[in-house]
């Protein structure tokens, strides 16, 4: 559901930008204000998690289309909403600027769409209504569904209707949002079950975390306790933490450095639609000096574009050589795999430092 530059004017993505750098600069204060050094790392590793579940297209049956995880729900429910935002903002930036997923002047439509949806109206008015303080069990994945699947349906609209208020494609409103529904309604399943299945984990390996954002009181329960039973919990609590980074660190390299070769070629829900309405694969871009000055700056700062290796020389990915056997890994594989190591890398550096650049404004 990353939006390409063709779909957009630039009074659209203007707008867009405008709003959610607003939104970023409210979720920024709010962080700010209950920032601790446990969610700074935890920032991280979920920025870095996110990405390179992002490069995992899974198929969806008949349709010959796939979809990708959008991330913004685990997100939310294991961060918060504003941390949350200020991570999947992360995440796409990264994308957009050094693999040209996404185009710089849909980066804002793009932001809001993955993030405000999953944040700020699906977890708040679906995810905690029906799951209450609940991480385990039916209600927490009865929840997670739900709002999965509310906030990639949301998303998908908002893409709908960005693309109409822009006016600058062939796709008739009624059209596309009878064929982006449907499809993001799978793809929203695949969300909600496997935001559960991360949540899950989490809450049984770390539950504090999720403790702290329900707004349980635990560090009340422990001064109830006597010191050397608080030493032991926080001891526990710390290992458990530092065992939460490294599974989902690890998990991270195996998605973006392995697992990303099996993804799925077919297009993605967002690129299928606009074929099955127009015919063609991709939109033609627009000629205007906005859209062809951006799209000259982000092929300069697309070092893998398309999550491939590129000719230094003619600046076009690089083909699997030809006569390359099955068995050993192409081009095109290695390329795919320095992406996701790079990719989640810099996502987990640059989401660290916002962490670490909010706490460094913190007023003693």
């Amino acid at each position: 559901m990353h939006m390409a530059d063709a779909l957009i004017s630039p009074v659209v993505g203007g707008t867009m930008w405008v709003v959610t750098s607003g939104l970023l600069m409210g979720c920024a204060r709010k962080v700010k204000a209950t920032l601790d050094d446990r969610l700074i790392p935890m920032m991280g590793v979920l920025g870095a998690f996110i990405f390179t579940a992002q490069m995992i297209n899974f198929s969806i049956p008949v349709t010959g289309s796939s979809g990708h995880l959008g991330g913004g729900l685990i997100l939310t429910i294991l961060l918060g909403p504003y941390a949350a935002f200020l991570v999947i903002a992360s995440v796409l930036t990264v994308q957009a600027l050094m693999f040209a997923d996404g185009g710089l002047l849909a980066l804002g439509c793009n932001i809001f769409n993955l993030g405000f949806f999953p944040a700020f109206i699906a977890y708040p008015l679906f995810y905690k209504l029906i799951a209450g303080n609940n991480r385990i069990g039916a209600r927490a994945w009865m929840a997670a569904l739900v709002a999965g699947i509310i906030g990639l349906q949301l998303g998908a609209f908002g893409v709908v209707v960005e693309t109409r208020m822009s006016g600058i494609s062939e796709l008739p409103f009624k059209t596309f949002v009878l064929i982006m529904q449907p499809i993001h309604l799978a793809i929203g399943i695949v969300e909600g079950l496997a935001t559960a299945v991360v949540v899950a984990f989490v809450a049984r390996a770390r539950p504090e975390a999720l403790d702290r954002l329900s707004g349980v009181k635990v560090e009340t329960d422990l001064r109830a306790a006597s010191g050397t039973v608080m030493g032991r919990i926080g001891t526990d609590r710390a290992r458990n933490s530092r065992s939460v980074l490294i599974y989902l660190s690890v998990v991270a390299v195996i998605l973006g450095g392995v697992a990303s070769w099996f993804a799925s070629t077919n297009p993605d829900g967002l690129e299928w639609s606009i074929a099955k309405v127009t015919g063609k694969g991709e939109l033609a871009g627009a000629k205007d000096a906005v859209h062809a000055n951006l799209a000259a700056v982000q092929s300069k700062t697309a070092i893998l574009p398309d999550y491939g290796f590129k000719d230094s020389q003619k600046g076009k990915v690089l083909p699997e050589p030809a006569g390359t056997p099955p068995e050993s890994i192409p081009a095109g594989m290695a390329g795919t795999s320095v992406s996701g190591l790079v990719g989640g890398s810099l996502t987990l550096v640059l989401t660290v430092l916002i962490g670490l650049a909010l706490k460094a404004r913190i007023k003693p």
